[in-house]
């Protein structure tokens, strides 16, 4: 059975409840893996020292897991989030960055520091700037479908479906509208389909005289337009579009 850890660092674990909507799937997933570590959906293991002093009690990331499902960006003057980051990596044979901040940094890349209840905590990165990353999910959060067929395609081993995933991962660690205009309106690529402000989940894009226009006093970063987009390397890469 494949071994799953689900891994929440800086976000808002709007990504799992979107997991946990899925409602008859989820038991159907659950029933497919074997789910070993993840502080919402599991009991977690622990080590407990107890010193004249204090208790401290510390989660246990296991040995051999097969998908790490990695939520939220790190911040990197996060001690413990950058140290836990580098053991999911080095005891997890893949590494997902699930969802946008764990993907492209999402909203959490505005963050500069001096806020509650952290005001320590003055950069966040995506999980792909401190670590290598196979796939990557992008979206605040990523829809329903997209993850129950990301998940289905991994257990089932379906690289063909998994490879903009992949793509995505390694390409697009900084992309968002501004980038989606670099690459493909400047380009004279846009075909003006539309499919990138369909899939925009902030409305930051809108369709003028069949071009995009991006307001990017709404856009946070999420990558969801880039993804979508068929004329970018994404999709290029999959279906050898030159």
């Amino acid at each position: 059975m494949v071994r799953v850890a689900h891994v929440h660092l800086s976000a808002c674990t709007g990504c799992l409840i979107s997991l946990a909507d899925s409602y008859e799937k989820l038991p159907e997933i659950l029933e497919a893996i074997d789910l070993v570590y993840s502080i919402t959906l599991a009991d977690e293991k622990t080590v407990v020292t107890e010193t004249d002093e204090k208790i401290s009690i510390e989660r246990v990331y296991p040995d051999n897991v097969d998908i790490a499902l990695v939520e939220g960006s790190v911040c990197i003057d996060d001690e413990h989030s950058m140290a836990l980051l580098k053991e999911v990596r080095e005891k997890s044979n893949i590494v997902v960055a699930f969802g946008s901040c764990a993907a492209t940094g999402g909203i959490n890349s505005f963050s500069r520091g001096g806020q509650d209840p952290q005001p320590t905590h003055t950069a966040f990165l995506p999980i792909g700037k401190v670590i290598k990353v196979d796939f990557a999910l992008p979206g605040c959060a990523p829809a329903i479908e997209g993850i129950l067929n990301f998940i289905f395609a991994a257990l089932e081993g379906d690289t063909d479906y998994m490879l903009p995933y992949a793509v995505f991962a390694e390409e697009f660690m900084d992309t968002n509208g501004l980038d989606l205009a670099r690459r493909v309106i400047s380009q004279s690529l846009c075909m003006g389909c539309g499919t990138c402000a369909a899939a925009c989940q902030t409305r930051a894009i809108k369709m003028y005289d069949g071009k995009p226009n991006f307001d990017m006093d709404l856009c946070i970063n999420c990558g969801i337009c880039t993804f979508q987009c068929p004329r970018i390397s994404v999709s290029s890469t999959v279906f050898n579009i030159e």
